[in-house]
């Protein structure tokens, strides 16, 4: 056996195990980061003084990075090895994460956040890439189900691990923390690693300049639109009106990009994304079925959280916790359809049978769902959801890889990841919009409603945005203060009380004291109807999300359903194509 060989026939069970190692905890590098952030992010927020219009971008800076890159770094792979993309991912992450600690203002934050999504790429690349460098189409779902445990595992520990940095050391040290977790990744992936080059003995073409510069001319405005772009009913500071020239003209400048990019595609000697493979049903059909799917789930992680702050009445770390069970779900589904691929070798009606379930679980949160739905009942329908989307995940990375040969393998892996995150883009900016224009409208018209025939003063005090204060996120920042608009109205029919008191005397005082003792009985009562209103507002418009979603699931099916079965390799080699 070579001492430092390059391709997966020539490894050892223990240069596999080192390999899936390393890894693994490049995975876990990226993904502990995401959690411990998202629990650190009030700290950051609060110690930066970041506008709420801005605080956004601390996330969608690194999404974008990461998105336009995750192809180039799938060529990259391909042409000089898996071992020096990796080595360069977890390099530059770990660079963006020390400067991100070391940041004292919010624009040197953002600005190194993209540092970090430049590298993150670059891990979840690498890791199904080399999963399928290391084992055949036939074994490999049983080791993607490993990844899919690495996201679990940071899922829980990520938030516990980030609350107590952050209220420990402070929340610089929860860049910080990347830097040992990043430097034991990349002594096991440099001593243990080998090259695992698909092209070994190959002359190595250079990377496609071309054709990265085009796609970073297509993804970047278009990503950026989709994120500023908003309806005029969102209460959002930030962003445009999407029929605004900002948006359009990143459009537009996207839809450039995307010309000048097939055309560079088609004739690249060796090109970033290879046009022909969307010959290939199962690579076409494939991504098709994984962009649609994209749109539908990371809207119903997003705004599920809005319905338990606002409808449920959890606190906003208690919403978040929500999420857990569906993280579960989600890697459940995934280790279980890895363990039945393997074992039966049909991954199409593993695919199907989930998106079923997929659907099912939508319907019930789409039909279901009610002011009265408590923290229980919700978390239940989410598991039948993360079961539902658990099993894609890895099933249709699997269905490319096996149809494409392994010189193209971390190509074929990048356009999974890359087509699944353009179409989360897209879902979230069309939930958004839908999510917005209908809590506007039921807002407005439940709470004039309840407040009818009350005085303009209190019914001016009673309107949704002055009750969830100012700014973007207002509304849905936190549960309705039915506490605090009590008491506020209750001072200040109080003050009217002394005036009276001071100025009217007899049988005209105890008249107007009469009169403010209903006004503010008929305020509280008032108080609890509005409350009950915004609920109502609330489960409408978090519904229309998810029977949106169960659209996109049946479009997911039809698009599964033209997907052909190709049988699984049981080698590295390409087999014949699907009947």
């Amino acid at each position: 056996m070579s001492p430092n060989p390059t391709s997966a026939q020539e490894l050892s069970p223990q240069q596999r195990l080192f390999t899936l190692i390393g890894i693994m905890l490049g995975v876990l590098l990226s993904a502990l980061d995401q959690t411990i952030i998202a629990t650190a992010g009030p700290a950051i927020q609060a110690d930066l003084h970041i506008p709420p219009a801005v605080y956004p971008w601390l996330t969608t800076a690194y999404f974008v990075a990461s998105t336009v890159m995750l192809p180039i770094y799938g060529k990259l792979s391909d042409l000089h090895g898996r071992k020096p993309v990796l080595v360069a991912g977890i390099s530059i992450f770990v660079t963006g994460s020390v400067l991100c600690g070391l940041a004292q203002g919010t624009l040197p934050l953002i600005l190194f956040r993209v540092v970090q999504g430049l590298g993150s790429a670059a891990l979840f690349t690498a890791a199904f890439t080399i999963v399928a460098d290391l084992f055949p189409p036939s074994e490999r779902g049983k080791y993607q189900g490993l990844i899919g445990a690495v996201f679990a595992f940071s899922s829980v520990v990520g938030p516990l691990v980030g609350g107590f940095i952050t209220d420990a050391l402070g929340w610089h040290w929860v860049f910080f923390i990347n830097l040992p977790l990043g430097a034991l990744a990349l002594g096991f992936i440099l001593l243990r690693m080998p090259p695992l080059h698909p092209r070994a003995g190959q002359q190595r073409p250079r990377l496609d300049l071309a054709g990265a510069f085009t796609l970073v001319l297509t993804v970047v405005p278009l990503l950026l639109a989709l994120s500023l772009g908003r309806s005029s009913e969102s209460p959002r500071s930030t962003g445009f009106p999407w029929g605004s020239w900002q948006v359009l003209g990143l459009f537009a400048l996207s839809a450039l990009g995307l010309v000048l990019f097939l055309l560079a595609e088609r004739h690249a000697a060796e090109p970033l994304l290879d046009l022909r493979l969307f010959r290939d049903r199962t690579f076409s059909m494939g991504n098709l079925a994984v962009f649609i799917l994209g749109a539908g789930f990371l809207s119903v992680i997003i705004f599920l959280p809005l319905f338990m702050v606002n409808v449920v009445g959890l606190s906003a770390t208690r919403a978040g916790l929500t999420i857990t069970p569906l993280t579960f779900g989600v890697v459940a589904g995934n280790v279980l359809a890895g363990q039945l691929v393997s074992r039966f070798g049909h991954y199409r009606r593993l695919m199907l049978g989930a998106l079923c379930v997929l659907t099912v679980g939508y319907a019930l949160m789409a039909f279901t769902l009610s002011p009265d739905s408590t923290q229980a009942s919700v978390t239940m329908k989410m598991v039948l959801v993360g079961l539902g989307i658990g099993p894609g995940l890895p099933l249709y990375t699997l269905a490319i890889q096996n149809a494409v040969p392994p010189w193209q393998v971390g190509m074929a892996t990048s356009s999974v990841t890359f087509f699944r995150q353009m179409g989360s883009t897209i879902g979230v900016a069309i939930m958004g919009t839908v999510f917005a224009a209908t809590l506007s409208a039921e807002m407005a018209t439940r709470t004039a409603e309840a407040t009818a025939g009350l005085p303009v003063a209190i019914r001016e005090r009673l309107r949704p945005e002055q009750m969830a204060g100012s700014g973007e996120g207002a509304i849905g920042g936190r549960a309705f203060p039915s506490e605090e608009v009590t008491e506020a109205l209750h001072v200040r029919i109080e003050q009217q009380r002394r005036e009276v008191r001071e100025k009217l005397d007899g049988h005209a005082e105890s008249e107007a004291l009469a009169r403010l003792d209903l006004l503010e009985a008929q305020a509280v009562a008032a108080v609890a109807r509005v409350k009950h209103a915004l609920a109502e507002a609330f489960t409408v418009a978090i519904a229309a999300i998810y029977r949106i979603a169960i659209l996109i699931a049946v479009l997911g099916f039809i698009a599964t359903f033209l997907l052909p079965e190709r049988p699984l390799r049981t080698t590295h080699a390409l087999g014949p194509p699907a009947e």
